[in-house]
C-alpha cells in the first residue's frame, strides 16, 4: 500500500523538486500539500504551491492548504531562490481547489486517517505547531513526523549555528521537538552531504515533459546562486534528500537522541541542542539522521525526477 503523506512546504526551488518527485512516486499517496512562509512570504508560498501543482498536473490532486499570514517572518540572511522563490521562472498562476488554511487541512487529514499519515515538513514547523496548539490530543492521531531541520553539530546556514527552517520559527520547532510523538529530523549536515555538480543538468528529464520543463528552468538559477552567494560550484537539494529519508530510510544512519531547541538566545535562537552527556537530564525524544549513503540518495533523487518527467 502506498504510504500516506502530507507535504508541508515553503516553496523554494528544492521544495519544488521534492514536490514533483512526491506527486509522481507510486510508493506515496500525497493526501495534502500545505504551504507556510519561509523561503518566500506566506502569500507567495501559497501562490507558488498552487502554480506548481497546477503546472505539474499530477494524476491525483492532493488537498492544498494556504499559508498563515499572521506569522512573524525574520529577515532572511540571503536569498537563494530568486524573487519568486522558484528561480524567477514566472510559472503561470493557477487557482486550484484550496484556499483553506493549512492547519485546517492538516487537522482534517489526520482525523480522516488516524495514525496512518506521515507529516513531511520541508519548511518551518509553523503549521504543525499551530495544529498541535489548537488540538493537543491530535498527537495520538499522527503516524510520524519527518522534518528537514536542525543541525547535528551546530553548523548552520541562516546563522553560524542555526539552519534556515528552525531560524524562521524557533518556537514552533521547540514545540514540535518537545511533543510526545514519533519524529525524525534530517539535519542540515546530512542533507548537505548530497551535492550535485553541473552534470545534473544533463541528467534531467526532457523539457517536453512538465516536470522536465520545471526543473530545467529552475536549477540553473540554483547553480548561479550557490556560486555567487556561497562560492561553491555544486548545489544541495536539501528537501529532496528529506523526501528520500521517507521513501528509502534504509539509506540513512540513525541515532536516537535527547534534544531541545533554543528560543531565547540572541545568537542561537532556533539552534537544535542535543544532550550528549553521559548522564543526561533530557530523555531521548527523537531520531536524528546522522549520515547517508550519498551516491544511493543521489540516485534516488535522479530516478524520482525521471519518474516525475515520465508522468507528465
Amino acid at each position: 500500500m502506498p504510504r500516506k503523506v502530507i507535504l508541508d512546504v515553503d516553496p523554494g526551488i528544492d521544495d519544488a523538486v521534492a514536490l514533483a518527485m512526491a506527486l509522481f512516486d507510486p510508493r506515496l499517496e500525497v493526501l495534502a500539500v500545505t504551504a507556510s512562509g519561509g523561503n518566500v512570504p506566506p502569500e507567495q508560498a501559497t501562490a507558488n504551491l498552487q502554480a506548481l501543482v497546477g503546472f505539474l498536473d499530477p494524476p491525483r490532486l492532493p488537498r492544498l492548504g494556504a499559508a498563515p499570514t499572521d506569522t512573524i517572518r525574520p529577515e532572511k540572511p540571503f536569498n537563494m531562490h530568486g524573487s519568486d522563490g522558484l528561480g524567477g521562472i514566472d510559472l503561470p498562476q493557477a487557482r486550484l481547489h484550496g484556499g483553506t488554511a493549512s492547519e485546517k487541512v492538516i487537522w482534517e487529514t489526520f482525523h480522516a486517517h488516524p495514525r496512518e499519515v506521515t507529516f513531511l515538513a520541508l519548511g518551518p514547523l509553523t503549521n504543525l505547531s499551530r495544529v498541535l496548539a489548537r488540538d493537543p490530543a491530535i498527537v495520538e492521531l499522527i503516524g510520524e513526523v519527518v522534518a528537514a531541520g536542525g543541525t547535528a553539530h551546530g553548523h548552520g546556514n541562516a546563522t553560524p549555528v542555526v539552519d534556515f527552517n528552525f531560524y524562521c520559527d524557533p518556537r514552533a520547532a521547540r514545540h514540535v521537538v518537545r511533543e510526545p510523538l514519533a519524529k525524525t529530523l534530517v539535519p542540515l549536515e546530512t542533507t548537505g552531504q548530497v551535492t550535485f555538480g553541473f552534470d545534473l543538468l544533463d541528467q534531467l528529464p526532457a523539457e517536453s515533459s512538465r516536470a522536465g520543463a520545471l526543473v530545467r528552468r529552475m536549477l540553473p538559477h540554483a547553480f548561479r546562486a550557490y556560486r555567487q552567494l556561497l562560492g561553491t560550484e555544486g548545489i544541495c537539494l536539501h528537501d529532496a534528500v528529506a523526501l528520500v529519508a521517507v521513501t528509502n530510510p534504509e539509506l540513512f544512519d540513525r541515532a536516537t537522541v535527547a534534544a531541545d531547541v533554543e528560543t531565547g538566545g540572541e545568537l542561537t535562537a532556533g539552534m537544535l541542542v542535543v544532550d550528549r552527556r553521559t548522564v543526561r537530564q533530557l530523555r531521548p525524544n527523537l531520531d536524528l539522521l546522522t549520515g547517508c549513503d550519498v551516491e544511493a540518495v543521489k540516485d534516488c533523487i535522479l530516478r524520482g525526477v525521471a519518474t516525475a518527467g515520465a508522468g507528465t
